[in-house]
């Protein structure tokens, strides 16, 4: 109990001295160098913004509301290339100024961590507009990144060159190779893509035996079905958006019974259940 403690006086300590100090006026510094100097601020002439500091800001829970929103609005205006379908890490790439972030410099302006679309960085930006309730640019976004959609035609397959059916680490975000997948099979992104679609957007979130739905659905859907399966037992789920203006809370009925509480009593006693869960528009 003490250890906890200690742990939630330090991070409420970190996210005071993150506020004090790092941010730059309308997004959140990436880092420092050791003799002070920001990285990840207007003030560089390469990587002004980096995503991952604005995204984690929502994320984590621990950034201002008002600046977090302020810094995500600002992922959207630079680093969001929607002609090309990807969202870049970083921009401007590191190129030639004295700037020396490590690694990832090694790499060409424009290519994976420098500057490209690095999907890891691309799916916490979704996840933070959905976390934001911006339905809108969270489906927006998985599309731009969902790997079917860069082979839909001959034409975008032949720029993106890669298998459409698994999740690419990287897309290349510099001419003549824009827009063409890098590292395929890459589990760890495809993990994060999965749990950008099932807990973001469609909303499940699994707690001990209680399941919460609580989606960030697109405007043009009024419902969703699907089958969640605990252990033994099959719940079959029906989200609908509810046409009540003045309702507030999730309504949750299982086998036509209303649920005092707006969450799914899972119980593995292996029969079929009916649920319907009812969410604000």
């Amino acid at each position: 109990t003490s250890f906890a403690a200690r742990c939630e006086h330090e991070a409420t300590q970190l996210a005071m001295r993150i506020e004090e100090t790092a941010w730059d006026g309308d997004w959140y510094r990436r880092a420092y160098f050791d003799d002070g100097t920001p990285l990840g601020s207007k003030s560089n002439p390469e990587c002004q913004i980096d995503s991952i500091s604005q995204s984690w800001s929502v994320l984590s829970g621990a950034g201002d509301h008002a600046r977090s929103r302020r810094a995500m609005d600002a992922v959207y205006e630079h680093l969001v290339r929607r002609e090309h379908a990807l969202i870049q890490l970083l921009d401007p790439p590191f190129d030639k100024s004295d700037l020396d972030p490590g690694y990832i410099r090694g790499y060409v302006p424009g290519v994976r961590e420098n500057g490209g679309q690095y999907t890891h960085a691309a799916i916490w930006t979704a996840m933070a507009f959905a976390a934001l309730g911006d339905s809108r640019r969270a489906w927006e976004l998985t599309s731009m990144i969902n790997p079917v959609n860069h082979a839909s035609t001959p034409e975008t397959e032949a720029i993106y060159k890669v298998e459409p059916y698994v999740v690419a680490a990287d897309v290349y975000a510099v001419a003549p190779h824009t827009g063409r997948g890098g590292w395929t099979w890459y589990t760890g992104s495809a993990g994060w893509m999965y749990r950008l679609i099932v807990e973001s957007l469609l909303g499940l979130k699994l707690e001990g035996d209680r399941l919460h739905v609580t989606p960030c659905l697109p405007a043009e859907w009024s419902e969703f079905k699907l089958t969640y399966r605990y252990r033994e037992t099959e719940y079959r789920i029906t989200v609908l958006r509810s046409s009540v203006e003045e309702e507030e809370q999730v309504r949750v009925t299982v086998d036509s019974i209303a649920q005092a509480d707006d969450y799914i009593q899972l119980v593995d006693d292996r029969k079929t259940h009916e649920v319907e869960v009812r969410v604000k528009a």
